[in-house]
Formats: C-alpha cells, structure tokens, sequence
C-alpha cells in the first residue's frame, strides 16, 4: 500500500518541484489532476494525449523521482442539465480515460454527476428525501439519466482496460455506498469507489463498516486520505447538513481536516487494515483541504502519520495457526 498525494494544492509550482517535494518526504505516489474542478496544473491533457514525446518525458520525470501515478484526476457534473457544461465534463472524462490508458495509468477519479430534478429544469437538484412525493418522482429520474451515461462510460472505460472510481460525494447523485454499489451493479465492474472517508464522517457513515461493504464487492479502485471533525458545538443546534461557507471555522458543524485531526492515529490504522481485510493495496492518496492549516505542513502531518499507519511487507505464512 503506497502513501500518495493529489497534488492540487501544489498546483503553483511546478511538477518536477512538486515531486522533488513530495519524494523527500516519502510519498511513493501522486494523482495528477487533468482537468474539471481540480484543474490541470501538472497534467495539461491537450499537451499529453497521442503526444508519445511528452509521455516519455512525464515517466523519466516520475521515475526520477521513485513516483508513479496512482490515478487521473477529473472532478466535474457530466449530468448537469446545462448541455454545454455537460459536454464539456464528458470530453474531460473521456480524454482523462484515453490519456490513462496511454500512460498505463489504471484508474481515472471523478464525481457521479447530479442532473436536474426534471427534464425542462435548469440546475441541478440533490434530493435528500422522498417527500413530497414530486421528489421520489425527480430521484427516479435522476437515476434513469445517471444509469443511461454512466452505462456508456463503463463500456468506454473497459474498451480501454481502465476503471473509474467515483467518489462518494453530498451535491452528487452518488454520496453513500449503498447508492455507490447501485450504480456499479447498473453498469459493470470498471465503474467503482474513489473511498473518501471524509465525505462518510459528517454523515454518520461507519467508515469501516462501509469498507468492508464495497470491498466485500470489489468495488474500491482508489482511496483519498481525508479527515474530517464534527464541531458538536454547532452540529448540536443546527445538524450537518451545513451551508455556512467552508472559511466560517468557527460557525461551521464541520470541517475537512488533515488526516489525523478529526480521527486518531489508532482509527486510522484500522482503516489500513480493514483496507488489507478487502484485499486493496493500493495508494492512499492525501487530499489536503484542511482550511486552518497550510498545505504543506497538512500534507506532511497526514504523510507522517500514514507511514506509521501503512503496511510495507505482505503478509507471511500464518504460522501460529497451523
């Protein structure tokens, strides 16, 4: 299992001197964003895709640095009611595959997408409960416009031996794992988790239990290191479901935290193992969006703190229990 690093907050310097950073402090891997939300700072697509040249130079530079690509990173509503914003996230999405595939990269990250409530509506609609009933009536048909995309992507993703790995994310369509094992089983095994546990905390979610639910699946194809601490000071008077903006420290019911700053040394470690239990041995990729901290020093507390949580050997003859 690697300890890796989306390298978004980075995006001011260059990529060799991100990686010269991220090597000196022990990071195995990096997710290089290539466009929607995370931007395309270290992983411009136009300039690498079919380009063999720049793919070339882009692996001596990683292999410079004893790094390799845990995923593609392309965050974006490819279900937004607005067709050229959906347009524009489907190209990134289908370019970001295309490019992985290229670079021998076998995972591509995103968000499910949210679509409107109906089809004549303008924005997008997260429906969090069944009533009144017009609302279980838009949820049926947010599913129908999800499955019909995602069953098209799934086949994409599979011609070119590449999984994308959703994640479980409030404001899309797919938040919890239930829903997340939904879509996967209404399209094929290339589509699964980005597991961010940060998104799980505040709402509740049993992180563990809900590893061992989609692993029980093979359904986990990434996983993103994030914390995150309710503020029971406020979540007690107003809940979770909070919109106060995420600069509002104080005010808020929650906050992202660097990993170790909303849960312990010791729940982290049972998050590693219960990964092993689900046989995922991938990275675990640190988002850092921890707002009352820098991102270098949030980077290097949850990189601490995961290469003493993360297995470096596989396991050996259980030799006790023969």
């Amino acid at each position: 299992m690697d300890v890796g690093v989306l390298t978004v907050p980075l995006g001011g310097e260059s990529l060799e001197d991100a990686l010269t950073y991220l090597s000196g402090l022990g990071v195995d891997a990096v997710e290089l964003a290539c466009g929607g939300f995370p931007g395309d700072a270290h992983l411009d697509r136009e300039q690498y895709l079919g380009n063999e040249e720049a793919q070339a130079e882009l692996q001596e530079l990683l292999d410079e640095h004893g790094m390799r690509v845990s995923a593609l990173a392309t965050h974006n509503n490819p279900l937004h009611p607005d067709e050229e914003t959906a347009a524009e996230a489907d190209a990134e999405l289908r370019e970001a595959i295309q490019l992985a595939a290229e670079l021998d990269v076998n995972t591509v990250t995103g968000f499910s997408g949210l679509p409107a409530g109906g089809p004549n509506d303008e924005v997008p609609n997260w429906i969090t409960a069944p009533w009144p009933t017009e609302h279980a009536e838009a949820h049926d048909y947010q599913w129908e416009v999800a499955v019909d995309y995602w069953s098209e992507i799934a086949e994409f993703a599979d011609d070119h031996g590449v999984d994308v790995a959703i994640e479980m994310h409030p404001n899309m369509l797919v938040y919890e794992p239930t829903g997340m094992a939904k879509l996967r089983e209404a399209t094929n095994e290339r589509i699964g988790a980005n597991f961010d546990p940060s998104h799980l905390y505040w709402q509740d979610i049993d992180v563990t239990k809900a590893i061992r639910f989609l692993g029980e699946q093979d359904a986990i194809h990434h996983f993103h290191a994030k914390d995150t601490k309710v503020y029971d000071a406020n979540a007690d008077v107003k809940g979770v479901l909070d919109t106060d903006a995420y600069t509002e420290e104080f005010d808020r019911s929650w906050l992202f935290r660097s990993v170790g700053y909303g849960h312990g040394e010791e729940h982290w470690k049972d998050v590693v193992s219960t990964l092993r239990m689900v046989g995922y041995d991938g990275a675990l990729s640190i988002e850092h969006e921890d707002s009352l901290t820098s991102s270098r020093e949030g980077l290097e507390k949850a990189v601490d703190l995961l290469q003493r949580a993360v297995f470096e050997t596989t396991p050996g003859d259980a030799y006790w229990a023969e």
